[in-house]
């Protein structure tokens, strides 16, 4: 891969660096805050974490997990495809879209996440659900297969790759090398003024969902995330290289993913870029949805949910 593509890279994932930047509010009770939506929360105590169910006892099970200060709402569209027979369980990350920080107050967010999903797993009897995971929520997916394989049935990653890293240093870049430069993207994000961080929202929120009607509950969510558990997750995230940890995957696993939002990107070098990323990971599926951004499920919910659909049933 050579510095231009990297360049590129950089370019395409500083949108997400900038919609990390969602303003902090007045802590609200995220384990109740839903209460009228006609779903209930697991009886799971975590300080990580805590889990949205919809649907009937006996389903086949799902858990869906969002992206950086994401919510559970933007699986809406998806929970609502997936209808009877299953049995959803969306996880609402402590700091992000309203919940309080907790434990996520401080340090590494992700993979902390994925030990209590896995807890979760165990703890609640769930045998080998479907693991799906936006973004971050990807990251945290592909940890908790790889480091609890028996637990997980299927894994879907969504538009993400196992070393966000790379994208922010030359060719070779390890995490030991970006590590300066994810200490400087920290406290750009963690020291940003209020007004600053709005403004990074909202210009965010443009480039990842092309559909306008389907923005305005992302950039909420931005808005009600702890400023400080956003920053923290996103150096996480510039630090975690799962590339050795693929292998140890054994669940069928499959990663949709778009084009880099950048000119310089082409679909074929896009796919170029996917195939590297996960070469340690046997039997993988690619699949590159075209016209749509980061949120592809709000982007192409037809084309998402019928290669949903065919991934569940294989």
């Amino acid at each position: 891969m050579n510095t231009q593509l990297l360049t590129g890279l950089i370019a395409a994932v500083g949108l997400l660096a900038n919609f990390a930047v969602g303003t902090s509010v007045a802590a609200q009770d995220g384990h109740a805050a839903h209460a009228d939506h006609g779903h209930h929360h697991a009886d799971f105590a975590s300080d990580r974490m805590h889990v949205r169910v919809d649907g009937a006892e006996g389903g086949k099970d799902i858990i869906l997990i969002p992206g950086l200060s994401s919510s559970p709402e933007v699986w809406d569209g998806t929970v609502e495809h997936l209808g009877n027979g299953w049995r959803v369980h969306r996880i609402h990350i402590q700091g992000f879209a309203g919940a309080p920080a907790e434990a996520n107050a401080t340090g590494p967010v992700a993979a902390p996440v994925a030990e209590e999903i896995a807890r979760y797993i165990t703890e609640q009897g769930l045998d080998k659900p479907a693991v799906v995971g936006h973004s971050m929520g990807g990251t945290i997916g592909m940890m908790l297969a790889a480091r609890h394989p028996g637990l997980v049935g299927k894994l879907m990653v969504v538009d993400m790759v196992p070393f966000m890293g790379a994208m922010f240093g030359p060719p070779g870049a390890t995490a030991q090398s970006v590590a300066p430069i994810a200490e400087q993207v920290y406290q750009g994000m963690a020291t940003a003024a209020p007004a600053d961080y709005q403004a990074r929202a909202a210009a965010s929120i443009t480039g990842m969902i092309n559909t306008e009607s389907k923005r305005s509950g992302p950039l909420q969510d931005g808005a009600t995330s702890d400023q400080q558990v956003s920053s923290s997750a996103f150096r996480e995230l510039i630090l975690t290289d799962l590339r050795p940890e693929l292998s140890r995957i054994t669940a069928p696993t499959e990663v949709v993913y778009v084009k880099f939002n950048d000119a310089r990107m082409t679909p074929e070098i896009t796919d170029a870029i996917y195939q590297a990323s996960f070469a340690s990971l046997p039997g993988v599926t690619l699949k590159r949805i075209d016209d749509a951004a980061h949120f592809i499920f709000l982007d192409q919910p037809d084309r998402f949910n019928a290669e949903l659909d065919a991934f569940l049933a294989r």
